[in-house]
């Protein structure tokens, strides 16, 4: 059984091994330890933190598989995307070109540098040490945040977006950042990614990124068809995030070109399809069953799935022993619970 809980200074060491595995220039992760412990610290006191409204708070989760308390993966969300400076990605525009005395008309694709996801809540971090062979743990890692926004949603903006990591090659190169951003920072996209590490709310992006519309037929046709692809890692957490409610916005990632999905909270399964159900033990009778994500309350987070009896017209759910120690429930207590 896997349990996803928040992040504690005794995993330090088990995401220093986790980022140690992860494709460079991906930016899911702190790599270096001193970042780690920094991400787990701020984390902690974001979960302790008494909060009226979204501010600088970002929470970080591990997936800990229960026999033997091993750490195989790590998600985050950040209540407040550029909390700690403003949010920049590429926004996708079509500018009309206009010449009367030519007669001409048509349409230009541009991107231009925005700000407009800033304050929204971002999904990030999301990082399995096997995810080639991941099973349904993988959904349990990805909604439990989301299922931790929706018992907290003052903690949390009404929409929320994910940037997925784009193309790059087998260097770690990027067509799109060579194509574009080389040209403004003068270093390779590894080199840049280090520098800012993997933020987009950094100074230096406004100060030496282009502030006016970037015509995108003038790019390279390589870069050009990088931009909205999701790199080969990016494609598990595309196919939950879809099937959660997120969808392709009008954003692009400034350094890769990957693209960034975004929902209202609204739209998405963990608030609009999640139930909240009192807590029965589990018969050892047979009969049809379904495969729920359970959480606990905000103020002792733990998420785990279920394969029990369906409780869509009941007021109770059937969790068998194993399942109520991994969430630290007893019968009578209430939890949160969505189909996966």
């Amino acid at each position: 059984m896997y349990v996803v809980r928040p992040v504690e200074l005794s995993d330090i060491g088990a995401l220093e091994s986790l980022s140690a595995v992860a494709t460079p220039g991906v930016h899911t992760l702190p790599r270096t330890r001193e970042a780690i412990t920094a991400f787990v610290e701020r984390s902690i006191a974001s979960f302790a933190a008494q909060v009226d409204i979204p501010s600088e708070e970002s929470y970080l989760f591990v997936l800990e598989e229960t026999g033997s308390r091993e750490v195989v993966g790590t998600a985050a969300v950040h209540a407040s995307a550029g909390s700690n400076g403003t949010y920049f990605a590429f926004r996708n525009d079509v500018i009309q070109q206009v010449s009367r005395d030519l007669n001409i008309s048509h349409s230009v694709h541009a991107l231009t540098l925005c700000s407009e996801l800033t304050a929204c809540s971002q999904l990030a971090g999301f990082n399995l040490r096997d995810r080639e062979h991941a099973g349904i743990e993988a959904a349990l890692l990805s909604r439990a945040r989301l299922l931790f926004a929706a018992l907290a949603p003052h903690r949390f903006g009404d929409r929320f977006f994910v940037p997925l990591a784009g193309v790059t090659d087998s260097d770690g190169q990027s067509p799109f950042w060579n194509a574009l951003g080389r040209k403004f920072f003068k270093m390779d996209f590894l080199e840049a990614e280090r520098v800012i590490g993997g933020a987009r709310n950094r100074t230096l992006i406004v100060e030496l990124m282009p502030h006016y519309p970037v015509y995108v037929p003038l790019l390279p046709g390589d870069a050009q068809a990088a931009m909205g692809q999701i790199h080969p890692s990016g494609q598990l957490a595309f196919k939950l995030l879809t099937e959660e409610g997120f969808e392709a916005d009008e954003y692009v990632d400034i350094f890769d070109g990957g693209p960034i999905l975004a929902a209202h909270k609204l739209s998405l399964r963990s608030f609009c399809g999640s139930q909240h159900r009192r807590v029965e033990t589990a018969s050892r009778e047979g009969g049809a069953t379904v495969t729920y994500a359970v959480a606990t309350s905000a103020e002792r987070f733990r998420a785990v799935t279920v394969a029990c009896p369906p409780c869509d017209t009941s007021d109770a759910i059937c969790l068998p022993a194993a399942a109520q120690e991994a969430l630290g429930v007893a019968p009578g207590d209430s939890v949160i619970c969505v189909r996966l």
